[in-house]
């Protein structure tokens, strides 16, 4: 038996102040699928790209640097051009005319990775942050979509759609619900968004030894040979740029790209290995410590420091969706000083900079490594 899917149309009480938010999100969505219907619509002068893969490829980083989208929003703006540029070519094939995709209906695509669905209300990612929006249930539901689908338990949460009414000035979710049947009821697992149910690999970032080390206890990464050819990349730029040349300014530019590219395999490689750590151990979460201000809240922590643990983050945050795991940041506060073993928090528990031990339960390990523990902790939370 096929699947039972029903769209359910429910209103959605958004606290005014966030409002503009939502209005901003779909504005950068947009902006998102266009950009993509723009790059893969080659008609009449090459083929049309129609390839998912390719076009997250080509221009994933782009967007993700030009918005301040979540990943997830990213890539689904970019699958929702290339999907109507499947169905362009599909009618270019039977001679019909068409043209290149443009979107600029009122409409954003969510999933499980961009929003937390609840049977009252859901939670959704914004450019701002996650806002919180009450549905707007009639007091006798029974008999309505809203009552035989949305508030049902037979009925699981799939991809849905926002949409805004101009007209009245609200906001709809369009929510699509897919029947469960009896095998999958006793078969599931609980929703991962349970944190009972959690399993949370934790990153702890580091300005020099490793890169990235987890609470698994894994060392990834070289934070030492990094900031070692940032110095001679600097101090070589420098000279060149007192010779003043045409031909030192192109020397410059070659040898800028040709670091930027060092740098970007280093941290893919890194962020391989730490979704390889959360896939060995069947994590469904990966948490990071949030990234705001690092550069005034890390000892030592330098401009291209700041971007490379941002774009480790995306890195990891795009990878790690195309295998169903979540990606969150958590407050770094006292991280560094709480024992991951007993919960004594003091900053004398930070013998070194590498080196924790415990003034309560004498628990000794690497400072990095205990850092990483609780922050995998604080997402358990």
């Amino acid at each position: 038996m096929g699947d039972v899917i029903r769209t359910v149309k429910v209103k959605l009480d958004v606290p005014p102040e966030r409002c503009d938010d939502l209005q901003q999100t779909k504005e950068q969505f947009l902006h998102c699928a266009n950009t993509t219907a723009a790059w893969a619509w080659r008609y009449p002068d090459d083929y049309c790209v129609t390839s998912k893969q390719q076009a997250e490829n080509a221009l994933y980083e782009r967007l993700r640097d030009d918005t301040d989208l979540t990943a997830n929003l990213v890539q689904k703006g970019i699958r929702r051009a290339i999907e109507a540029t499947k169905s362009g070519v599909a009618r270019l094939k039977k001679g019909d005319n068409t043209s290149q995709p443009h979107f600029d209906a009122w409409s954003v695509v969510y999933d499980k990775r961009s929003a937390t669905f609840h049977r009252d209300h859901v939670s959704l990612s914004t450019v701002n942050g996650r806002v919180e929006c009450d549905y707007v249930i009639p007091d006798d539901p029974e008999g309505t979509p809203i009552g035989e689908y949305l508030l049902n338990e037979d009925y699981e949460f799939r991809m849905s759609t926002l949409q805004y009414d101009r007209a009245t000035a609200s906001f709809y979710l369009h929510a699509r619900m897919r029947r469960i049947d009896s095998d999958e009821h006793e078969q599931s697992s609980p929703d991962s968004s349970d944190s009972e149910h959690r399993t949370v690999l934790g990153v702890d970032l580091n300005v020099d030894g490793s890169l990235a080390v987890t609470s698994t206890g894994a060392f990834i990464g070289n934070a030492d040979e990094m900031n070692h050819r940032r110095r001679e990349f600097e101090k070589t730029r420098g000279s060149m740029q007192q010779t003043g040349s045409r031909s030192a300014h192109l020397s410059i530019q070659s040898m800028t790209d040709r670091e930027h590219r060092w740098m970007q395999d280093e941290l893919h490689r890194a962020a391989n290995q730490i979704l390889a750590e959360a896939r060995d151990h069947g994590c469904t979460h990966i948490a990071f410590e949030n990234l705001t201000n690092i550069r005034t809240r890390m000892a030592g922590a330098k401009r291209f420091h700041a971007w490379a643990f941002r774009r480790l983050f995306q890195y990891v945050e795009y990878k790690a969706e195309m295998v169903g795991i979540a990606v969150e940041q958590v407050s770094p506060a006292y991280t560094s000083r709480r024992c991951s073993s007993c919960g004594f928090t003091d900053e004398t528990n930070r013998r070194s900079k590498h080196q924790f031990v415990c003034q309560q339960c004498e628990y000794e390990l690497n400072a990095d490594y205990n850092a990483s523990k609780n922050i995998a902790r604080k997402l358990l939370k």
